[in-house]
């Protein structure tokens, strides 16, 4: 049985490694019954091209072009339109051509850019199945609500990254319930953690006292919420450094913040990189000001790394993760006020209550490994009439 994953990106979101997990872990533990295939729609996937191959998955090449890709308009939410767009109108004959040729046992698992193959699903019939994964919280503007609701009658099951989600679309009658299943993500791979652990800081960090932020620039990820709450921390600790990973279309804007406030000594701009366990062996606190997760990658990160936790309550995943509260340390989103508090009762709080919020968390986290994905995934795909 192949397994076709469907995700086109433009930038290095979450969902990207997580699809590379997903298929190196249907072909590490499904003993050869399950056959993983990741779609290279225009290129996008060409800069994983070795490691795929090294993992025995096959790379299908959607259309041969290795400039299409890399000229794509992008770091705007207007230009990454145009670009969702483009890829749609180029790859839209090609697609179909693909899933006409695909058999009963091919699933069809659809992660990014979801609207092409949803609305080829809603227009034509195909042999293999389709599933639709819920990748991030989802927003139900009326050209998502029409797709979905449409769909849905043609789609063979929904996969959701939390609870919250799951709920969510069965409460707004968006799918059948029975079609439903909740998938958590394979953020963790546990035999490199150790490995990842052991790699040395740059900038002197061992020796800081420094709060962690990990993830795109975007207004999503509210970063600016974020400076600005540090100018404050500043004034109750001038000790303090604040480390920023990730980069993205507001970098400019944070970065001419910070000289604003005057407290750019005190923040470090280290750009996107591969191992953030390092820098979160070492961090006082993973602080997450986000204006939507789903689940929470960089949560789930900080949990495994044992790092202590304050997060927005924003939807749909803190909560769920950090178990309302007893896994870390949760504040009214985007509130400065509350944020302030709850940093301040972190500072108060004894080593010995940290480490049961770490402990607590850290069990969920284990919930995400790549092996336990695989298994919740199999037995999804087993429950598929094939």
């Amino acid at each position: 049985m192949n397994l076709l994953y469907w995700c086109p990106y433009l930038s290095k979101v979450a969902t990207v490694q997580a699809v590379l997990n997903s298929a190196t872990s249907v072909k590490q533990y499904s003993k050869n019954n399950l056959n993983p295939q990741i779609l290279n729609i225009v290129g996008e996937w060409n800069e994983h091209e070795d490691y795929i191959k090294s993992k025995g998955i096959q790379l299908i090449n959607l259309i041969n072009s290795r400039t299409f890709y890399s000229n794509l308009p992008r770091n705007s939410f207007i230009k990454s339109r145009i670009s969702y767009l483009l890829i749609s109108c180029v790859s839209f004959l090609k697609l179909y051509r693909f899933l006409k040729s695909r058999n009963e046992t091919d699933i069809f698992i659809i992660h990014l850019i979801s609207a092409l193959p949803l609305i080829l699903l809603i227009l034509f019939n195909f042999k293999c199945k389709f599933v639709l994964r819920i990748s991030g919280y989802p927003k139900l503007n009326i050209f998502r609500n029409f797709l979905w609701k449409f769909s849905n009658k043609k789609l063979s099951a929904i996969m959701c990254p939390t609870e919250d989600t799951h709920d969510y679309l069965i409460n707004n009658k968006i799918f059948d319930k029975k079609k439903c299943y909740v998938l958590n993500d394979p953020i963790l791979e546990v035999s490199k953690f150790n490995i990842l652990t052991k790699e040395k800081l740059e900038n002197n960090l061992e020796n800081k006292k420094y709060i962690l932020n990990i993830g795109r620039f975007v207004d999503q990820k509210n970063q600016i919420f974020l400076i600005k709450a540090f100018k404050k921390i500043l004034e109750i600790d001038k000790n303090f450094f604040l480390v920023l990973l990730g980069d993205g279309e507001l970098e400019k804007k944070l970065k001419s913040l910070t000289m604003k406030l005057n407290i750019d000594k005190n923040i470090l701009f280290l750009g996107h990189v591969q191992n953030v366990f390092k820098y979160l062996k070492h961090a006082k606190y993973f602080v997450l000001t986000s204006k939507w997760e789903d689940p929470g990658f960089v949560l789930l990160e900080a949990a495994f790394s044992k790092t202590s936790i304050i997060s927005s309550d924003c939807p749909n995943g803190p909560r769920e993760i950090l178990d309302n509260g007893s896994g870390g340390f949760i504040f009214e989103s985007n509130n400065l006020e509350d944020f302030l508090r709850i940093f301040k009762q972190a500072e108060m709080t004894n080593e010995e209550k940290k480490d049961k919020k770490k402990k607590k968390v850290l069990k969920k986290a284990m919930n995400y490994t790549k092996f336990r994905h695989f298994k919740s995934l199999n037995r999804i795909i087993s429950s598929l009439k094939v």
